[in-house]
């Protein structure tokens, strides 16, 4: 069933787990990341990203994300991904997604509070959930976002202060904060460390109304992810790491076969690939309940 993102993450953060978001940029994804969810009996956040845009249109996308949430027989919500230009989040409106990450985190700090205040207003009275993000996530070269992989101590500099982030959240009212403590998009330049005190600072700081979401989840450690889940994120972003091993995954499969499987036993391969792949990640973003 579609539904919007509050009402999931409020439950996942009461029995202390969180809701992964996978990126489904078509429909063998979203078949699989849906399907893990369903075999899992639990809810998941599918999404599509702005910078996927130029590839894989928003109106193309987004009805067959909706059409398969709505058959879905667990919860499912369809989200935008780091929607950074206002024209595009209202594509996304349009097209009857309901939930959107408004992310004007690159702008300095009273313009993205400023938008996003104004631009929740709007959502909320249409019944989506707005997730803003404060703090940079950074982006490595390998990810459709751009930039170059960065050292733990680059990344420091991106990181989210917690009394900022209060100040945030209770002005804007947004439903979710994408917050930074050690994470990136895309692929590490070392193992990550993060800052797991100040995703606790962070949650205890923030309105009881406004969850706490990790991005750049792939590439960590799902011990680490859980102690973050503990610490109080109640939504997990992954997707490069998946996105990696699926690519791998196709590339030893044709080569087993010289090249001459066929395309859709290809494809469905890679289906059943992707659905394991996913359910790993759901399983220990579950935190063990």
């Amino acid at each position: 069933m579609l539904v919007n993102m509050k009402e999931i993450l409020e439950t996942a953060e009461k029995n202390q787990y969180a809701i992964g978001c996978i990126n489904t940029p078509n429909v063998e994804t979203i078949r699989a990341v849906i399907g893990a969810a369903e075999e899992l009996n639990t809810p998941v956040i599918i999404d599509h990203a702005q910078v996927h845009d130029s590839l894989i249109p928003i109106e193309r996308t987004g009805p067959e994300m909706i059409a398969y949430a709505k058959k879905a027989k667990v919860p499912v919500c369809v989200h935008l991904d780091h929607g950074s230009d206002y024209n595009f989040v209202m594509r996304a409106i349009r097209v009857g997604f309901p939930s959107i990450m408004y992310d004007c985190s690159e702008l300095p700090y009273e313009e993205n509070l400023k938008n996003v205040k104004e631009f929740t207003k709007i959502a909320h009275n249409l019944g989506i959930t707005v997730e803003a993000e404060l703090g940079i996530m950074a982006s490595s070269e390998e990810d459709s976002h751009g930039g170059k992989a960065l050292t733990n101590e680059e990344i420091r500099k991106y990181f989210t202060d917690p009394k900022q982030a209060a100040e945030f959240a209770e002005k804007t009212g947004c439903d979710a904060l994408a917050v930074c403590f050690g994470t990136m998009h895309g692929i590490y330049a070392e193992p990550p460390k993060l800052d797991i005190t100040r995703v606790t600072e962070i949650r205890a700081a923030l309105p009881k109304s406004c969850r706490v979401v990790m991005h750049g989840a792939s590439g960590v450690e799902f011990s680490e992810v859980q102690n973050a889940i503990n610490a109080g994120c109640s939504k997990i972003n992954y997707y490069s790491y998946m996105a990696k091993a699926t690519t791998k995954f196709v590339m030893e499969k044709t080569a087993e076969t010289n090249g001459k499987i066929p395309y859709h036993e290809l494809q469905e391969a890679t289906f059943e690939f992707m659905k394991d792949y996913a359910k790993n990640v759901i399983k220990a973003f579950k935190n063990g309940k």
